[in-house]
């Protein structure tokens, strides 16, 4: 569904990421995980169209690399920023109606509302209140629905539990199984490496800007080099 391969990326003299090679499969879960400055955040603004970048970037049938994050949105592969980044002077449901902001078809924008409110019963509780005024987890739940009204194939998620206290994390990574169960792909930015190993299929492991371990999520959290510099092993 994504092929990542040699992916660079620099701001000015600084080298970002260098040959980051990766993939994922459709239906999957991959977790990138990795300190601070390790590049993940990098790697997902490179996919999104959002930094200059050199390399091969093929989604589908697509060559995105060179693409606007605009047309990048319109194929389906929606990222779910680091900060949640909702507009908190706009209502809830003004936030919901800005993701769906490429969506025409008023049917579908209509199960989509339906959908979010589903996943998330808070948000549809809470459709008329500003977003500002919303929790930390409240405003993490709002970006991710904002990001499902576009109609996601693939999902970037940047840090969904940053800043959240552990139950709302477990709440956070419990909602995004659920997605993935619905059909949709996931690539997953995330410090807390055993949150993120938990409910992966494959992850990798970046480091200053390189992929320096990838594998079967199970199997990674059980190496010794993993254990010891993400798992407090």
């Amino acid at each position: 569904m994504l092929k990542v391969e040699s992916l660079n990326v620099f701001y000015g003299n600084i080298h970002a990421l260098k040959d980051v090679s990766f993939s994922v499969s459709k239906g999957e879960i991959i977790s990138l995980i990795g300190s601070n400055g390790s590049g993940k955040t990098s790697t997902l603004h490179a996919i999104s169209g959002l930094v200059p970048k050199k390399g091969l970037l093929e989604y589908g049938d697509f060559e995105i690399g060179g693409m606007a994050p605009e047309k990048i949105v319109s194929l389906g592969l929606i990222q779910v920023p680091e900060g949640r980044r909702i507009f908190a002077n706009l209502s809830v449901l003004e936030n919901l109606e800005m993701g769906a902001y490429t969506e025409k078809n008023r049917a579908r924008m209509k199960r989509n509302f339906e959908r979010v409110f589903q996943s998330f019963p808070r948000l549809k509780e809470r459709r008329r209140q500003l977003a500002g005024t919303l929790s930390g987890g409240e405003q993490q739940m709002l970006a991710i629905g904002r990001a499902l009204m576009a109609n996601p194939a693939l999902l970037l998620l940047d840090e969904p539990s940053m800043g959240l206290a552990p139950v709302l994390v477990d709440e956070i990574f419990s909602i995004i199984k659920e997605i993935n169960g619905q059909g949709v792909t996931i690539l997953l930015v995330e410090q807390n490496a055993y949150k993120a190993l938990s409910i992966a299929n494959r992850a990798y492991v970046l480091e200053t800007g390189r992929v320096s371990l990838s594998g079967p999520a199970a199997e990674l959290m059980e190496d010794e080099r993993v254990k010891k510099a993400y798992l407090g092993g």
